[in-house]
């Protein structure tokens, strides 16, 4: 038997394990080098909305697989040392990406607050997506 509601629980169990962080303080990071934001909407959603200027794609799916050295898909950015803010949508996303992320080691981890909704509603900068281009070398 299915258990209803479980999403509210792991959400509350990551909301107390994973530092918050406002639209308002979150946007004055946006100047900080050592602050990389990261976007794990799907590509769909980034084509539809746009996203946080300078915001690195990391799919939600993706995330254990980007995150650990140890993996074939590993990225690079994920190894900088920098400080992380995880967004999504409403934030229930990020939250749990937050966790994880800073389970697996990474540190200092955030989750933006509402999400890029609240960003938006705070006045905050967007970026249209525009589709990279093929090669064609």
């Amino acid at each position: 038997m299915l258990k209803r509601g479980y999403f509210r629980q792991i959400l509350a169990e990551a909301e107390a394990e994973v530092e918050g962080i406002s639209p308002k303080d979150a946007s004055s990071l946006l100047v900080d080098p050592n602050t990389v934001f990261v976007d794990v909407r799907d590509i769909r959603e980034l084509q539809r909305d746009g996203y946080i200027p300078g915001a690195f794609h990391a799919p939600r799916g993706m995330l254990e697989f980007w995150i650990d050295p140890d993996s074939p898909y590993h990225k690079p950015i994920f190894a900088t040392g920098k400080s992380f803010v995880f967004y999504c949508a409403l934030d229930w996303r990020a939250t749990l990406s937050a966790q994880l992320a800073k389970r697996m080691g990474l540190a200092p981890v955030r989750h933006l607050e509402g999400g890029l909704k609240a960003w938006r509603e705070a006045g905050c900068a967007i970026e249209p997506y525009v589709r990279e281009s093929a090669s064609k070398d």
